[in-house]
């Protein structure tokens, strides 16, 4: 269990949260929701006591597993070594026996232990058989493959491993030992689709307390008994899913509203009524109708303001294309024994909306760019159709935004053919960015600021074909949202690769599935199942701890 009382945090006289207590009461899962920069990430480091609050503290009962951000403090480490350092108590005692043995080893090779050396040595081994040390591994062997880290890297050094990789081992980290409580921050970022459904069973089994961040609205709601939204300055804890969340908080804001505009219709007569008859001869009625106008003005409830915005993105095209937009004709591509594809044909029809799915490293960002021809293929034809204008979103940022000292406007307005200036900020406004915020430099742009400013550049070129690799990336719910809507109406073709499985859902017309065994299409069905992810070995379901 883990409870904070009277929490308070503010940055630059801006208040992020005041005086919140909430209790995280074990069996539950708590998705801890709100806009970026709402201040969930700063709390969940308060909860972790990674952070000091302005004022308030926190209690948790039991040992805490955290999900860290900064992968770089264990290049050096072997990975297994790095899951079990989440047992620190553990963790500790085997460092030691290790250190022990090693050290005896080197200077007095073949002679025995001293008594106290020995006796130590009893006293580690007791410690590591207390925290069930003799299945340590294969347990942190267990996580590290569920989350789609092979065996045979287990014994080499973080370093070796890509960053989302890096943030596997590390989820591995957080879950291990069988903590009490587990505080998640972000943790499907970098996971493909079947890691995701790993995560999300061995949570749902999970018995201890959890509080996790996610933008993937698809696993909080099959995660979550709970959610703890933290929005008007404050946390508000609902009960079910996001999705029951949001249904619930508009009621009730609604509800609040109408409240308070009948008690104000109401205020407003008594007034009128004050003034009317102040100077008159009925004094004591008109003292008694001050005194309910004050009564009336305390039962009002101070409406704060909501944090959440939802940008407005809608996707026209200029014109459409022909009928035929896209024919990919037995394509061919590998690096060195890595095989991407073998006689891969693809005809795209125009208004399909294609998903392309499958686990990390197996090639769909490659793909993407073999169809844009901005990858050299091996052998094979790519013949984009008639009238075809692509709008392409590339997974890595910096392919087309340079972080430079060009303003986010001056970058946008380079693309430019026809807008002016009055348009342009306005798509600026749709897009939340705010009063000077086009003005800034895109160097210092947000994760989320950078993907809003890709997503204005499509919208001004009003392009007939999208071509989007991981749109999702650095958007919060909302805003997730808000994209799945403009992609699920948009009349143009979109190929699109995404972890997001409700914009699978939401907007795919066909499904393109990449394996180590080759590229195939498959039924939207078999996906929504997650039947192929069990057939392809990419899902494997935990034992409950």
């Amino acid at each position: 269990m883990l409870s904070t009382n009277e929490i308070s945090m503010s940055f630059g006289g801006r208040v992020l949260f005041d005086s919140v207590s909430v209790t995280f009461n074990d069996g539950q899962r708590y998705g801890l929701t709100g806009p970026n920069g709402a201040g969930k990430t700063t709390f969940m480091r308060i909860l972790a006591k990674q952070q000091e609050a302005g004022s308030g503290t926190v209690s948790c009962r039991g040992r805490l597993g955290f999900l860290e951000q900064d992968h770089a403090l264990y290049v050096n480490d072997a990975i297994i070594d790095v899951v079990l350092m989440g047992n620190d108590t553990l963790w500790q005692a085997m460092l030691e026996k290790r250190n022990l043995l090693e050290k005896h080893e080197q200077l007095a090779p073949g002679v025995e232990l001293t008594d106290e050396e020995g006796m130590r040595l009893g006293e580690l081994e007791g410690i590591i058989a207390e925290e069930d040390g003799y299945l340590a591994e294969a347990e942190a062997a267990a996580l590290l493959e569920g989350l789609g880290i092979p065996q045979a890297s287990h014994s080499e050094k973080l370093e070796v491993l890509q960053g989302g990789d890096r943030v596997r081992v590390l989820l591995a980290k957080a879950l291990f030992g069988k903590p009490d409580t587990l505080l998640l921050d972000e943790p499907t970022n970098s996971l493909d689709i079947g890691s995701i459904r790993w995560l999300e069973s061995f949570l749902v089994a999970y018995k201890g307390a959890v509080v996790v961040i996610s933008h993937d609205r698809h696993f909080l709601n099959a995660v979550c008994t709970d959610i703890a939204d933290l929005d008007y300055e404050t946390i508000i804890l609902y009960p079910g899913d996001y999705d029951d969340m949001v249904g619930t908080k508009a009621e009730a804001r609604t509800s609040l509203e109408m409240a308070n505009d009948a008690k104000q219709k109401k205020v407003a007569k008594l007034q009128e009524f004050v003034q009317r008859f102040r100077a008159g001869s009925r004094a004591s009625q008109v003292k008694s109708r001050e005194k309910q106008v004050e009564r009336e003005k305390k039962a009002m409830t101070d409406l704060k303001r909501s944090n959440i915005e939802r940008p407005f993105i809608r996707f026209v095209q200029e014109r459409p294309s022909g009928k035929n937009p896209l024919r990919v004709i037995n394509l061919n591509k590998s690096f060195d024994d890595i095989e991407i594809c073998s006689d891969f044909n693809l005809s795209v029809m125009r208004g399909d909306k294609i998903a392309l799915v499958g686990k990390n490293g197996v090639g769909k960002t490659t793909l993407l760019r073999l169809i844009l021809e901005e990858t050299k293929r091996d052998s094979g034809e790519v013949e984009w159709g008639y009238e075809t204008r692509i709008g392409y979103m590339p997974q890595e940022h910096s392919e087309l935004i340079e972080r430079s000292d060009k303003s986010a406007r001056d970058w946008l307005w380079s693309f430019n053919e026809s807008t002016d200036e009055e348009n342009l900020r306005a798509l600026f406004g749709r897009l939340l960015f705010k009063k000077d915020d086009p003005l800034k430099p895109t160097k210092v742009l947000s994760g989320g600021e950078t993907v809003r400013l890709l997503l204005a550049k499509l919208m001004l070129a009003q392009p007939n074909v999208l071509v989007l690799d991981e749109p999702t990336n650095h958007l919060d719910l909302e805003a997730i949202r808000a994209l799945t809507e403009a992609l699920s109406i948009y009349e143009g073709t979109a190929i699109f690769v995404t972890h997001d499985r409700n914009m699978v859902d939401r907007v795919a017309t066909r499904i393109l599935e990449m394996t180590d065994e080759g590229i195939r299409e498959i039924a939207p069905a078999a996906f929504h199942e997650g039947h192929f992810l069990e057939k392809h070995g990419v899902y494997t379901a935990p034992a409950a701890y």
